[in-house]
């Protein structure tokens, strides 16, 4: 009996292991100058999206990092309650979130944050959870 337990024990974690894609990875890689999002699942590219990043007197800053803390609804302390809808935060009070400010993405427009349209935010925050993390890579 004890055979079988442990049998159907390997099973089980096999199956659910195999419910994730283990291998794979998400990338984001975000070009300032062009205010672009390009979005990699495993190498191969999966989305392009336009992006606000710091407007003139502000800093989106360059570099390589991971997502952190991630919340489906966060209201920025520094910037009067603003909602950040699926906030991703990469480094200290920089995050990738999404905007209601439609209008600004592919322009330069922010405080610092990377803005993404609702709809793909919430791609992204999925795609980071399913996959269990985002790199972050911000050139220009």
């Amino acid at each position: 009996m004890p055979i079988a337990r442990a049998l159907a024990a390997v099973v089980l974690a096999a199956v659910v292991l195999s419910a994730r894609p283990a291998a794979a990875s998400v990338v984001a890689r975000v070009d300032q100058s062009a205010q672009r999002m390009q979005v990699y699942v495993g190498g191969v590219l999966a989305y392009d999206w336009p992006v606000s990043t710091a407007r003139r007197g502000f800093v989106t800053p360059n570099g390589q990092f991971r997502v952190g803390l991630m919340a489906p609804m966060w209201r920025s302390r520094k910037y009067h309650g603003s909602p950040m809808p699926y906030a991703m935060f990469y480094s200290g009070g920089y995050a990738i979130h999404g905007t209601y400010a439609v209008g600004a993405l592919g322009r330069r427009a922010s405080h610092g944050c990377i803005r993404l349209h609702p709809a793909h935010a919430r791609e992204l925050f999925q795609l980071t959870r399913a996959y269990g993390g985002t790199r972050v890579v911000i050139r220009n």
